[in-house]
């Protein structure tokens, strides 16, 4: 009755008693507890009072993880604690929690995730702008290949903004933006591309070094 998702069955399913309102003070501790390290490990999550899990093994804690990615095939994968099922078929008592994953929700949600971030067509994106910056373009754009990156340097002109949006949608970590002022004083600033931080602003003859220490970061960091 709990899982019913009969429209005319929700308001008396509302008025049920509600189980964490009558949990023993063994289950109400571990019920804190996984809160608790839930909590702890940053993982974000809500109590569902009426959530239902079909097979009457379960004990002490079930769970779901649902995304609001698929619509109403939301729920990627359900399970619980099953303490008490190794001993009902002959084995000894081992405590233990599994749980059942849809590999056709799974999937699905890789494909949108890998859909959402643009394949990377190089690791570096050259934007420039004015007389002197495009001339001075090109020679960077070499540099940076002739130490072993892949590189992207725009062609056609048009402004900072709209080359920008060609370098997000190349899948570039980093944007290397040579403008009129960079170009007088020998420099170019460094911005990136899939992440929150500063954009810098390097001397030429420094910028590859720059560049390369900066994508090994963040291969380091993971990202």
């Amino acid at each position: 009755m709990l899982d019913s998702k009969n429209p005319l069955m929700q308001p008396l399913i509302e008025g049920a008693p509600r189980l964490l309102n009558h949990l023993g003070e063994a289950s109400l501790a571990h019920f804190e507890g996984v809160q608790q390290v839930l909590k702890d490990a940053g993982i974000p999550y809500s109590i569902n009072p009426r959530m239902v899990r079909g097979l009457d093994y379960y004990n002490l804690t079930v769970f779901e993880w649902v995304t609001d990615r698929l619509g109403a095939q939301g729920t990627v994968c359900g399970g619980g604690r099953y303490d008490g099922l190794f001993e009902q078929i002959g084995g000894k008592p081992t405590p233990a929690i599994g749980f059942a994953m849809g590999l056709e929700r799974l999937l699905a949600l890789m494909q949108e995730a890998r859909a959402a971030e643009p394949a990377a067509q190089c690791e570096v994106y050259v934007v420039h702008q004015g007389s002197a910056a495009d001339r001075v373009a090109f020679t960077v754009a070499e540099d940076l290949r002739n130490h072993g990156l892949s590189v992207i340097q725009h062609c056609g002109g048009g402004s900072f903004k709209a080359q920008m949006k060609k370098a997000d949608a190349s899948g570039a970590a980093l944007a290397v933006i040579i403008g009129e002022d960079e170009a007088e004083k020998n420099e170019a600033s460094v911005k990136h591309l899939r992440q929150e931080r500063e954009q810098v602003r390097v001397a030429r003859d420094a910028l590859a070094g720059a560049v390369t220490d900066l994508l090994f970061m963040d291969i380091e960091n993971g990202d």
